[in-house]
């Protein structure tokens, strides 16, 4: 396990992802409204770009006590001093990541996708700090993702990790992952899509207290 864990009280309720085409300049604005965790997730910009998102959020966030973590991409994680690293099934495997992770001078938390509850045992006893579990609505954010697996199997799945749920959040089932035993959530369009962004992510705060 990490030799600078971070505990469940220190991970953030609620992750905002961020990507290249969203409205940076909001960024602050969801912090002061209790948004905590952001993870920039760039699928498609090459090395040099998405370092440079990843700075550009870091910077915008500066004043404010949050995390930021980069999806799939270690090494842009560690290039930009980011607070952690998001991997899925086919990114760097969770143990080499975990190792090179220890080795800094620094907390840096390692997540891992996970779809059932043997993954999210696996990703436990290879050196993950939470598991981000989905999808468990239908996502209108990413495609080729399998069928929704509800609520249900993520109180499954408790126990072994924080349990951060992912795909086709909004407030009602963010108040039901809580009762489920999850840790928090993660949205996309919950709130980039919203009418009102600042008052959707309030109201996610607000859910996951």
């Amino acid at each position: 396990m990490s030799s600078h864990p971070r505990s469940a009280a220190v991970l953030p309720r609620v992750f905002c992802l961020v990507g290249p085409d969203d409205d940076l300049s909001l960024l602050p604005a969801l912090a002061a409204r209790g948004v905590t965790g952001f993870q920039v997730r760039d699928k498609t910009s090459e090395d040099r770009d998405c370092l440079a998102l990843v700075v550009t959020v870091m910077a915008s966030l500066a004043s404010y006590d949050v995390m930021v973590v980069v999806d799939d991409r270690l090494d842009v994680a560690l290039a930009a001093g980011a607070d952690g690293v998001h991997l899925g099934a086919r990114d760097l495997p969770l143990g080499h990541a975990r190792r090179l992770a220890d080795a800094l001078d620094r907390p840096f938390v390692v997540g891992a996708t996970c779809r059932d509850a043997t993954q999210v045992r696996a990703a436990a006893d290879g050196g993950a700090d939470y598991a981000g579990f989905g999808p468990i609505g239908v996502s209108g954010s990413k495609a080729d993702l399998p069928d929704p697996l509800g609520v249900a199997a993520l109180k499954a799945a408790a126990g072994s990790l924080p349990l951060v749920a992912i795909g086709g959040i909004d407030v009602p089932t963010a108040r039901e992952v809580r009762a489920a035993g999850g840790h928090g959530v993660a949205v996309i369009g919950a709130v980039w899509r919203a009418r009102d962004p600042l008052r959707a992510a309030e109201e996610l705060v607000a859910a996951v207290a």
